[in-house]
């Protein structure tokens, strides 16, 4: 039977990928918020879902499902607004009777791990995360690799991801730290769940550079040592590029590259195929890349005005 879904932020730039992989697994769309409305991309998937622009009204609306016929109520809520209503959002799923679905990162605080599996437990319900990089086959197969070769090797490991953002960004909620994570947070939180989940916990962690757009340091796994570099700013593009290219990824496990550029259309989809049988990724599968990029916030000098930046400046 199929199932209601209800999804937050449906107007932002990650929720495409959730309202295919919720009619890709032949369920449907109940009801949607975002406080934009430029919402069209529900023509594409579902122009029935019922659309709120508050959250308030759209609250009202799932309460009054939760209390109607089994059959209409909402029984997942997929989360994709901004990092820091992750953890509210989590808890209204709870409330009226569903599992929840969660963008990266789940939380943007250990400790709200904690209270979210408190409430788990009272609600019977489960709050599943997008750990998509986990379900990426070719990434399967090098952890089996890896496996095999412990305890013996500890590899060297660099990871450099520069994703190209202009002015806007500093000046959205992805740049304001308390409502994002910071950049380890908000773009680095998929590549530390993999390196930790290819190499084991954490060591020893240190933080090097640290500024609005770009932030590098080290981290020290049980099987693994890793150098990493993030940033949002264009000028550390390398040359060489092609012109329309503004993503550069790399990740090199003792000089050799790990290629996993193709194979990620489906992961989404594969990660709801996971959590409506009850094997999505749990609250204690996120914990250990929520834990590491709260350290490297924690450890970063703080007061860094975003408008200082040169890409804020006229």
């Amino acid at each position: 039977m199929s199932k209601n879904f209800a999804i937050t932020g449906v107007g932002g730039y990650v929720a495409p990928r959730h309202l295919k992989a919720i009619k890709e697994t032949g369920n449907n769309l109940a009801a949607a918020v975002d406080p934009a409305d430029s919402v069209g991309i529900l023509d594409r998937f579902f122009p029935d879902a019922a659309f709120f622009t508050e959250f308030e009204r759209f609250d009202r609306h799932a309460e009054k499902l939760r209390r109607g016929d089994e059959s209409k109520r909402i029984h997942y809520v997929s989360i994709c607004s901004p990092n820091y209503l992750h953890d509210a959002h989590c808890r209204f799923a709870l409330r009226v009777g569903a599992d929840a679905i969660c963008e990266k990162p789940l939380v943007l605080n250990p400790w709200n791990i904690d209270a979210l599996a408190e409430l788990e437990q009272e609600s019977g319900r489960k709050i599943n995360t997008v750990l998509q990089l986990r379900v990426h086959p070719a990434l399967i197969a090098l952890r089996e690799k890896l496996q095999q070769e412990r305890p013996t090797v500890k590899h060297d490991v660099l990871l450099t991801y520069i994703t190209s953002r202009g002015r806007w960004y500093l000046v959205s909620w992805k740049g304001q730290v308390d409502r994002s994570g910071g950049l380890a947070t908000n773009i680095g939180i998929h590549f530390f769940d993999l390196l930790i989940w290819l190499f084991g916990g954490v060591e020893i962690q240190e933080v090097h550079f640290a500024d609005a757009v770009t932030t590098a340091g080290h981290i020290e796994l049980q099987h693994a040592r890793v150098r990493w570099l993030l940033s949002i700013d264009r000028k550390l593009l390398p040359t060489g590029l092609k012109a329309e290219q503004s993503t550069y990824r790399s990740i090199t496990i003792d000089g050799q590259e790990v290629e996993f550029s193709e194979g990620f259309t489906d992961l989404h989809t594969e990660i709801y195929r996971r959590a409506l049988t009850g094997n999505g990724f749990s609250l204690q599968d996120a914990r250990p890349s929520i834990n590491l990029a709260h350290d490297i916030r924690i450890a970063t000098p703080s007061g860094i005005a975003a408008n200082s930046h040169p890409m804020l400046r006229k």
